[in-house]
């Protein structure tokens, strides 16, 4: 009989109150979309557009955070040790990227009517902004509450597109209102584009923050070597080598390092203080440590240089 697999974390993660939230998310923005869209056509508003565009991305961002939340609650198996929480952050990439993507958009077509100014049904304009306004804060005040929650990249990356479109509603009102008092319709072009300037600067944030999780770089929060000092300040503990820290998903981190320990002292003692230090100190849940001597594991001069002490 083959004993199947045991996880000391379970790789998963049931997130009840942030699927709730992303399904209210994502029906409210998918309607208020289609009115946006047709209002955005119906005044010939650049500003009301570009911002309808963002609301687009919006949906296809948010449908892909249902997939990643969805995709986290699989357990692992034999091809996907790590089951597929690391999906989320994928989501989260892709969705900062279409952020980047749709703020270069916004920010061509925003030169392109400075140069060809058209005509603007400001009533209209108006109208479908300040209800926009008023659904973009509600979305992202319950996104808000979400993540104070249950923190995850993919809800932040989702939340930064409603930052960006509670801002576009806020730009295209002013415009709206600079229009109406000026006559210079140059307005609307120039808020879209500062409004592609915002969205493109929350968009890259998360894509550099994503980008770190899938190079598996050291999490921000934790220090490598004030790590390395307190797995040396375990009893029988001389050396620290070969050590790796990073995310596997939100709030999940991984840890492994070569320890050379001195040859009175049992293995295991040390293995279980070690653990136990990382995961009360460092909050590090997930940790392989292994255990060596420079007489039985072969490190050349590096060894040689640490056998006396070690002994």
């Amino acid at each position: 009989m083959i004993e199947k697999d045991y996880h000391h974390i379970s790789h998963r993660k049931e997130q009840t109150k942030t699927k709730k939230t992303l399904w209210i998310t994502l029906i409210l923005t998918f309607a208020f979309t289609i009115v946006e869209v047709i209002g955005g056509l119906l005044s010939n508003s650049l500003a009301l557009l570009s911002d309808s565009a963002h609301m687009i991305s919006d949906v296809a961002a948010l449908g892909l955070s249902m997939a990643a939340i969805y995709m986290a609650t699989r357990k692992p198996n034999g091809k996907y040790t790590f089951g597929y929480v690391r999906f989320e952050t994928i989501a989260s990439f892709l969705n900062g990227l279409a952020l980047v993507v749709i703020a270069g958009g916004i920010f061509v077509q925003g030169v392109l009517r400075a140069v060809r100014p058209e005509p603007i049904d400001l009533g209209l304009m108006l109208g479908i902004a300040s209800i926009g306004l008023v659904v973009n804060i509600v979305l992202t005040t319950v996104l808000s509450r979400s993540m104070k929650e249950e923190k995850n990249l993919n809800v932040q990356s989702a939340l930064w597109h409603f930052i960006g479109d509670l801002l576009s509603s806020v730009g295209v009102i002013v415009s709206a209102v600079l229009i109406y008092f000026t006559g210079v319709t140059l307005f609307d072009p120039l808020v879209s584009m500062a409004i592609g300037g915002i969205i493109a600067a929350g968009g890259w944030r998360i894509v550099k923050e994503s980008y770190r999780v899938l190079m598996d770089t050291v999490p921000d929060h934790l220090d490598l070597e004030a790590i390395r000092k307190d797995i040396l300040a375990v009893e029988g503990v001389r050396n620290v080598h070969d050590m790796h820290v990073w995310t596997i998903a939100t709030d999940q981190y991984s840890l492994t390092a070569h320890v050379f320990v001195q040859q009175d002292i049992q293995p295991m003692c040390v293995t279980l203080a070690v653990s136990e230090m990382l995961t009360a100190k460092h909050g590090i849940a997930h940790s392989t440590i292994q255990i060596e001597h420079p007489l039985l594991h072969d490190h050349g001069e590096f060894g040689k240089q640490h056998l006396k002490v070690v002994s």
